[in-house]
């Protein structure tokens, strides 16, 4: 990593994993950016890619912003520089003082640290509350701490809490502590059209990052973007039992688009869940599900908010 290049007023850094960008690790970075802006400085995030999990557990955790979604969040907050380490044994075993003055202070030139108040960074995750304040006084940055923010019971959001209420299928919760539904990005690539030929043409999904953190498999209604478009959509995530195909799939038809996004990159949010994945007796017998599912998906979606432009267009 050479020098950020920051103006002489040097910069206001943030550092961590942000996995989810929920809304406690964006009110870190929206402190970050405005305090940038008030002394006419650099806002910077410093992350890591892969996640630290991925190299420091036996059981990798499941990533809620994989590939390039956390990229994506973060660049619509508005920072002004995203630098992402390599995370690898050797960052691990630097201790947060090696950190801070080889990475932060040299290489970004901060000025000042943004930190939430339970994190923690370094070997040990021993740069924290309690030990940056000193190190700044001594390398001469000040340190800010941002503190928890609660959701409306009064609980602290945790990237760890969103994905136990994910695996779970409930998607309000996720969506009240992310500060948006949840969602994927992905390429479009073409299926075995097997939708198209019972009337219901879909959009297929590249399969997703293996680690990527999923909803239980099941019908959803969802929102699809691309540059350009937006549609509400009903999704299948799952298998197809009834073409005995057991394989993943993310499939959505959408309602009022007819044209072909083949080879695009789309954007899908998961609004609400409306059945199991079944299997049905017969092609006909699944055409008539998919009109219920569309009643459905069509109903939540204007009982459901997204972040995008995205609604519920009727069906031609």
């Amino acid at each position: 990593m050479s020098e950020l290049g920051a103006p002489a007023a040097g910069s206001v850094v943030t550092v961590g994993s942000f996995d989810g960008l929920h809304r406690g690790h964006r009110a870190v970075v929206a402190e970050t950016i405005a305090r940038a802006r008030d002394a006419n400085r650099l806002s910077v995030v410093v992350t890591f890619e892969p996640h630290p999990a991925a190299v420091l557990s036996a059981r990798p955790t499941a990533r809620l912003t994989a590939g390039a979604e956390r990229l994506e969040v973060l660049t619509e907050l508005g920072l002004d520089r995203l630098v992402v380490l390599r995370f690898d044994r050797a960052l691990a075993a630097l201790d947060f003082e090696t950190f801070v003055a080889e990475v932060l202070v040299r290489r970004c030139a901060m000025r000042e640290l943004v930190i939430g108040a339970d994190h923690g960074f370094g070997k040990g995750r021993s740069g924290d509350r309690r030990t940056l304040p000193a190190l700044g006084e001594r390398m001469g940055f000040g340190v800010t701490i941002v503190g928890p923010v609660p959701d409306a019971r009064g609980e602290a959001i945790s990237s760890t809490k969103i994905r136990a209420a994910l695996a779970e299928g409930n998607l309000e919760r996720v969506a009240e502590w992310l500060g948006r539904p949840y969602r994927v990005t992905g390429r479009v690539v073409p299926g075995a059209g097997r939708g198209r030929s019972i009337g219901v043409p879909t959009l297929n999904l590249e399969p997703p990052d293996p680690d990527k953190a999923l909803p239980p498999d099941g019908v959803y209604a969802a929102r699809v973007e691309w540059a350009g478009g937006v549609a509400g959509a009903m999704l299948n995530q799952g298998p197809r039992p009834t073409v005995g195909d057991r394989r993943l799939s993310i499939e959505a038809h959408l309602f009022g688009f007819e044209g072909n996004l083949y080879g695009r990159m789309v954007r899908i949010e998961w609004a609400a869940r409306l059945r199991d994945v079944r299997r049905f007796d017969s092609l006909d017998a699944l055409r008539r599900q998919l009109e219920l599912d569309k009643e459905g998906a069509l109903a939540a979606l204007t009982a459901t908010p997204g972040t995008s432009t995205a609604s519920p267009v009727e069906a031609r």
